[in-house]
């Protein structure tokens, strides 16, 4: 389902990348463990479209992203790529369901469309009776729940999550690692995850451990 060949990037005369291979199935959890400074969030921002590497390949559902010009590449990131950061980036002024509600938009859904889809995930995730609070009058975990409600708005391939427990509490960091569980249980959702939650790390379908830019064996 995600498949990166030779992939390295380098910011003038310093290499963070250097060569890495992965191949990611449909349905895995797969954590990346590292260092600071070792190219866990570089790679994953490649994964993701928002940065471009210096050489390699990388394919997505059968697509290789990077012979895309720069429009068919966000059109694709917005479809097919859901993201989840430590800081959720919720818009303050917006509504819960409001925030969900925007991907969709950009991606040409209707209003009705959206916030029916809005309004199921956020039944699922048992937020509903929070739908019409702004951040501001949300617990942190439900942040946090928020921003993976929104990442899933358009049924992406994959999700990708940057430390995403890493502003949460041990409780409602535990409880965010089993909801990524729970949706690949009923959605066969795809998730790659920086973390530096050894917990959480040990129990993901792999563990892939980055050292001075590479995947160690």
């Amino acid at each position: 389902m995600i498949e990166g060949t030779n992939i390295r990037k380098s910011y003038d005369q310093l290499e963070v990348l250097k060569g890495i291979d992965l191949k990611i199935e449909k349905g895995e959890i797969v954590s990346i463990v590292g260092a600071s400074g070792a190219g866990k969030t570089t790679l994953l921002q490649i994964i993701g479209t928002l940065d471009k590497p210096t050489s390699g390949s990388l394919i997505i559902d059968g697509i290789e992203l990077f012979k895309m010009n720069e429009k068919k590449l966000s059109a694709f990131r917005n479809k097919h790529i859901g993201f989840v950061f430590q800081f959720h980036h919720l818009l303050p002024e917006f509504t819960a369901l409001e925030n969900l509600c925007i991907p969709a938009y950009i991606a040409g859904a209707s209003r009705p469309v959206a916030e029916k889809r809005a309004s199921e995930l956020l039944e699922f995730l048992h937020l509903s009776d929070r739908s019409h609070h702004k951040p501001s009058e949300l617990s942190g975990g439900e942040q946090q729940r928020i921003a993976v409600a929104r990442a899933l708005m358009n049924h992406p391939a994959v999700v990708l999550a940057d430390e995403p427990s890493g502003n949460l509490d041990s409780a409602n960091a535990r409880e965010l690692h089993e909801l990524f569980f729970t949706l690949r249980k009923e959605f066969n959702q795809t998730f790659v995850i920086v973390t530096h939650n050894e917990e959480f790390a040990n129990g993901s379908d792999r563990k892939l451990t980055i050292v001075d830019g590479v995947i160690s064996l």
